[in-house]
């Protein structure tokens, strides 16, 4: 019964170590296009934000990031509300990572302590980025849905991104009575906001 044990215990470190080096690889093919578009100099702002946007799209859970975050917000709003939020959401959503990656793009990474989280299913993986002065570690945790990868949360400095939003958006939509159509508003005039910033910058 001890030597079962042993074995299935075994097997079980075995395949969680798997999917924790698939997520990785994963991740790094991810990373590396994004970053690859900010180091050919020849490419636009627009250019670099449209590969961004489209890579937050299909990558991140953004409908479920965006409803956690919305708070009870969510609960009394309309469907084509909902849709509407989703969509500005996630361009927000872009609009953030594009200007962390911005910070960052001319820096090495490297991907290090990668573990698998067996009871919650969620690959972490922290990515260690150097620079002149010193090292940033950001941690990307990465869940597989219907047969391919989604990242959930992105911690820097051990701060969750998705934690940090809610935090935000709930004291945007207290400005609102936490009605979700006059916070689209909000929202869509921030997103309008830092693209422009974005797509002018240096």
């Amino acid at each position: 019964m001890r030597l079962f044990i042993q074995t299935f215990s075994l097997v079980l470190l075995i395949n969680q170590s798997a999917l924790a080096d698939e997520a990785s690889s994963w991740l790094k093919t991810e990373i590396d296009f994004i970053l690859n578009a900010y180091n050919n100099s020849s490419t636009t702002n627009e250019t670099r934000f449209l590969i961004i946007e489209n890579t937050i799209n299909y990558n991140f859970a953004g409908a479920g990031i965006a409803k956690f975050v919305a708070g009870k917000a969510w609960a009394g709003a309309e469907k084509n509300t909902k849709k509407d939020y989703i969509t500005s959401f996630k361009r927000h959503l872009a609009l953030n990572v594009a200007s962390l990656m911005k910070g960052y793009s001319n820096q090495e990474y490297k991907l290090i302590n990668i573990k698998y989280d067996s009871k919650n299913k969620v690959s972490l993986i922290d990515m260690e980025i150097y620079n002149e002065t010193g090292s940033l570690v950001v941690t990307w945790r990465v869940k597989k849905s219907k047969e391919r990868y989604f990242v959930i949360d992105l911690l820097v400095a051990d701060i969750s991104l998705v934690v940090t939003k809610r935090s935000e958006f709930n004291s945007m939509l207290k400005t609102v009575d936490y009605d979700l159509h006059e916070f689209n508003k909000l929202l869509k005039d921030q997103n309008e906001s830092s693209y422009n910033k974005f797509i002018k910058s240096n």
